[in-house]
């Protein structure tokens, strides 16, 4: 029987024996591992909802777009899509990425840890930008970071809200709390949500801003720097960076799963799904599905359906930020390949978690 801490550790061995679907005594529910049938899940909220009080993120931070399907959630939603789009998330942050990404690079020494210098403060300096939030150190809002994550982590698996968890969003709270007053995103979205509806909103906008990017980052230079080959395709040719990036999102999404309930009794893949039961759709296994992906469990940064992975999920759920998370991403990535003599020191472990999954350290040496 495989157990949450194999499923934090390595999850991919039994995603694939279960594919498309099995159950998982772990987990308390069905696990989706294909990936024909974990769309079919994400594009139909009436069947699979997050509308649920078990719902590991509405337990931490309250109910939000993320927790809500239907008119609920295109009501909270709405008021926060509008910079988020392809063309106005490169007209709006491109230049600010840039800068933020050099200044940071600057301040880099040799030996570093890319998360905790790099890839962490980008993130938090880039969604505190997005929405207009008051100033507050990079430090302190991963902190804050780091102890809600590990609460939802901890939901997730069966365990209660921890204390710490509760604290850290008390004062985050506080703290977008103070921001609403501003003619920014904020401002604009307390015109239509309650003052807690924006704050659960720009918390689940925050952290899974701050998760999908500084996983992103680390993820995918860890890919790089362990397959020295692949990595010398990419500096031979940089035009297959992006590629390369999404490749990495394939073999390892920052997000793993997505919780749904039953609404009813259904079929689904061969397996009678009961009304109220958890359905876990597994994003990490969807991208290893070998009926979409040859040779699923191999790093190719020419893998010409690389995209097709579901590491922002799909249907209304679908990530709202994952166009500036890709521009964060490249502009990062791609600084950081400038290095001379770019080494992974051996103490750099791979990525493990549960529902986020990301490398805990990215150490790094270079010349210079």
């Amino acid at each position: 029987m495989v157990t949450l801490d194999e499923l934090e550790r390595d999850p991919h061995a039994a995603l694939a024996v279960i594919r498309p679907i099995g159950w998982m005594d772990a987990l308390g529910g069905w696990v989706v591992s294909g990936r024909a049938l974990a769309v079919a899940v994400m594009r139909d909220p009436e069947t699979f909802t997050v509308d649920d009080p078990r719902f590991s993120t509405a337990q931490v931070v309250g109910p939000s777009m993320l927790s809500l399907d239907g008119a609920a959630h295109a009501a909270h939603r709405a008021p926060f899509e509008s910079p988020f789009g392809l063309a106005e998330t490169r007209r709006r942050f491109a230049g600010p990425v840039e800068r933020t990404v050099a200044d940071l690079m600057e301040l880099a020494q040799s030996p570093s840890d890319l998360r905790t210098t790099l890839a962490g403060p980008l993130s938090v300096a880039v969604v505190a930008y997005s929405l207009g939030l008051p100033q507050a150190s990079a430090s302190t809002v991963l902190d804050w970071y780091t102890a809600i994550s590990d609460s939802v982590s901890g939901v997730a698996a069966g365990r209660a809200v921890t204390a710490e968890g509760a604290a850290a969003f008390a004062e985050l709270h506080r703290h977008v709390a103070s921001g609403i007053e501003s003619d920014g995103l904020l401002g604009a979205a307390a015109r239509k949500l309650s003052t807690d509806e924006v704050v659960a909103n720009a918390a689940v906008l925050m952290f899974g801003g701050i998760e999908t990017t500084e996983g992103m980052i680390t993820n995918a230079l860890w890919h790089l720097l362990t397959h020295p080959d692949q990595l010398e395709v990419v500096r031979a040719d940089p035009t297959l960076l992006p590629n390369a990036l999404e490749e990495s999102l394939r073999l390892e999404p920052a997000a793993a799963v997505v919780d749904r309930y039953a609404t009813r009794d259904v079929e689904l893949g061969g397996q009678q799904i009961r009304r109220g039961d958890l359905v876990v759709v597994s994003l990490a296994g969807a991208g290893r599905d070998p009926e979409v992906f040859p040779d699923p469990d191999t790093f190719d940064v020419r893998r010409s359906n690389a995209r097709r992975h579901l590491a922002f999920a799909s249907g209304p759920h679908i990530c709202l930020g994952m166009h500036l998370t890709r521009l964060e991403t490249q502009a990062a990535v791609a600084a950081v390949l400038t290095l001379p003599d770019l080494q992974l020191l051996p103490e750099s472990p791979a990525p493990r978690g549960l529902v986020f999954r990301k490398v805990p350290a990215l150490n790094v040496t270079w010349a210079g």
